[in-house]
């Protein structure tokens, strides 16, 4: 079920507020979800499989390597996290917008039946892009022209860019509009979108440099701290957590940017029209 886009110009300051109102509003339920769906399962995976260290790799080649075996050797748990905490999300997206206020269990219910359209969005989103930076990389290879090639991988790379804004609404679209079509709710981000990809843009990039530079230093922060308090060891545990409930934190605020950015681009009646054929 869906309404027409209202097209009118992007607020971003009015999307901000209505996001920090929404994770203000259920802050105690979020703790609960986001420590469950989102923490535990990030930290879990940085302490038990962290990465490989960039640092340690001294060449392109040998890092490439090195990050492939890593995920070739532990895809299927990858995987199982990132499931996990994409029910997560969806189960937030949920609480953030349905107006009849369910209950964590309804939440949580409405996240595993629309966790399957979201995979599929996602993966046909990837395939795309993927096609879109294969192309220009193949067409310098035939050309044999390395400016060409670097020319038209940014041109591709800024394509990509614009279709991951234009569909930045897919979930929402899914969890709100009730589209349990992949296609369908792509369709609907893309029209919802339209006139505004580049001031939803700006608003994303402000939002993940500012989460990117808190992150950052908050980790630093604590770590430099610890370390000289009481070693490297402990340092490198809190300080992983702090990293993990920062980004934690960030992904509960993207989520409620996407709710609050559907809501204005779709109208207020978006979710009331939803609730009278349910």
């Amino acid at each position: 079920m869906s309404t027409q886009p209202s097209h009118s110009p992007f607020d971003s300051n009015r999307a901000w507020n209505e996001a920090t109102n929404m994770v203000g509003a259920n802050r105690d339920l979020l703790l609960a979800l986001a420590g469950v769906f989102l923490v535990l399962p990030a930290f879990a995976i940085a302490m038990l499989l962290p990465p490989p260290d960039a640092q340690q790799v001294t060449t392109i080649d040998a890092l490439l390597a090195t990050l492939g075996d890593y995920y070739r050797t532990n895809a299927v748990l990858l995987v199982l996290v990132a499931l996990f905490q994409m029910i997560g999300s969806l189960t937030i997206l949920a609480l953030f917008t349905d107006s009849r206020r369910p209950t964590v269990g309804e939440a949580i219910r409405v996240g595993f039946r629309f966790t399957p359209t979201a995979i599929a969005a996602q993966l046909i989103l990837g395939a795309a892009i993927g096609a879109m930076v294969l192309l220009p990389v193949l067409l310098g290879g035939a050309t044999k022209s390395p400016g060409i090639t670097a020319l038209s991988l940014v041109a591709a790379l800024g394509l990509g860019v614009w279709a991951i804004v234009r569909l930045s609404l897919v979930a929402p679209a899914v969890v709100v509009d009730r589209l349990a079509n992949p296609l369908a709710a792509m369709q609907r981000s893309w029209r919802l979108t339209e006139g505004n990809a580049l001031r939803l843009l700006a608003f994303f990039l402000l939002v993940v440099i500012g989460f990117v530079v808190v992150t950052l230093v908050g980790e630093g922060a604590v770590r430099l701290v610890l370390t000289l308090v009481a070693g490297d060891k402990p340092a490198d545990i809190v300080a992983t957590l702090v990293a993990t409930l920062l980004q934690s934190t960030m992904s509960v605020y993207v989520v409620a940017i996407s709710a609050a950015c559907h809501r204005q681009l779709a109208g207020p009646s978006a979710q009331s029209m939803v609730d009278k054929f349910e």
